[in-house]
């Protein structure tokens, strides 16, 4: 294994590019995120023989993220033991040279696992916003069962939303404090965050142009691969939501969320409110597309009450009002609207960072 791929004529400009890329995520990207990640980015990039591996892969699998999923994935699947060993080590030190070894002598592999897979990055769900916020809007339509449609989150994580248990700053608590997904939120602001019961959820419908069957062993094992070995924590909590969905899968509905929303609100009973939810989900589309969106939940309205709740960036959500705040704030809206009758009535009841991991709740409730 040689220590550059600038004496190597077959390694070329590509090859030393790819080695600047995975330099940079060794010493600047990784780090910030995972340590033992940085030290594997930067063994990559130091191996001539396994960037001409990487470079096998289609152009949009080649980054170090991608490969480093992959590798993950052959851990955890039980294909590379001494991967899984020195994953297993936090502080191991040869971390980085045992996977260039695994990239080098099972590049077949390694490229198979991370081609056609794009990294999903925390899919966890938002459920400290959620659960609020859902119980609330299913309260003034005065709804006792609720069908949740997830859109844009393709493992559907949130619509576990019912039966977590949900911690506050402020000495709150929602949910159930015996479920195996506990979670938590600090609260700034004056404002408490609603206590109402999260009603009956009698239908789970998710939306998303590629989703995730969380029963499925090998798909539900490449979510746990995207997220780094050394967040023992967050990978903990990966494991529980993914089970907790498993015991409950939804629907799945392939396709952009305005062609297939209809068909997702129909498989709802119709004595039961709809309740669509975006989390940072929007801002995929555009504004045409946004607009269609909101056109879509009006059109389904016709017949009975559908609600949305919304959580997105300042100004990302059609129609829902951003308390005079300016876009790339720096923070996200919790959004309602219930739309009834040709109408929508729509109003912002809080404001979230950090991906809801800290909310004000700005609304009045009763």
């Amino acid at each position: 294994m040689s220590g550059s791929t600038g004496g190597n004529a077959k390694a070329g400009g590509r090859a030393r590019t790819l080695a600047e890329v995975y330099r940079r995520f060794g010493e600047v990207d990784g780090p910030k995120v995972s340590p033992v990640y940085g030290r594997i980015a930067n063994a990559l990039s130091k191996s001539d023989e396994a960037l001409r591996v990487i470079e096998t892969a289609p152009a949009r699998q080649r980054h170090p993220a991608t490969i480093l999923a992959a590798l993950h994935d052959l851990a955890l699947a039980g294909d590379a033991p001494a991967l899984a060993k020195a994953f297993a080590t936090a502080n191991a030190t040869d971390v980085g040279a045992v996977a260039a070894e695994v990239v080098v002598g099972m590049g077949e592999l390694v490229v198979e696992r991370a081609a056609g897979r794009r990294v999903r990055a925390d899919e966890g769900g938002r459920h400290a916003v959620l659960y609020p916020a859902v119980a609330e809007v299913a309260r003034r339509v005065g709804a006792g069962a609720v069908g949740l449609i997830d859109v844009g989150r393709a493992a559907g994580l949130n619509l576990t939303v019912d039966r977590v248990g949900i911690s506050y700053g402020n000495g709150q608590s929602l949910g159930d404090a015996r479920s195996a997904v506990q979670v938590s939120a600090s609260v700034v602001g004056g404002g408490e965050v609603p206590s109402g019961v999260m009603p009956e959820v009698v239908a789970r419908v998710l939306i998303d142009v590629d989703p995730v069957d969380v029963t499925d062993a090998d798909e539900a094992r490449w979510l746990r691969a995207c997220v780094s070995p050394d967040q023992v924590e967050r990978l903990a909590r990966l494991e529980a939501e993914l089970a907790l969905a498993a015991a409950d899968p939804p629907v799945l509905l392939r396709g952009e969320v305005v062609d297939v929303l209809p068909e997702a609100i129909a498989r709802v009973p119709d004595d039961v409110l709809p309740v669509v939810i975006t989390t940072w989900a929007l801002s995929a589309l555009d504004l045409e597309g946004r607009l269609r969106f909101l056109q879509r939940l009006d059109e389904a309205a016709t017949r009975r009450p559908v609600a949305w709740v919304s959580v997105e960036g300042v100004g990302v959500a059609p129609g829902i009002p951003t308390f005079g705040d300016r876009r790339a704030s720096g923070h996200s809206i919790i959004g309602m609207g219930v739309f009834e009758h040709a109408s929508m009535q729509a109003s912002a009841v809080g404001r979230c960072w950090r991906r809801g991991g800290m909310l004000a709740w700005l609304a009045e409730h009763n």
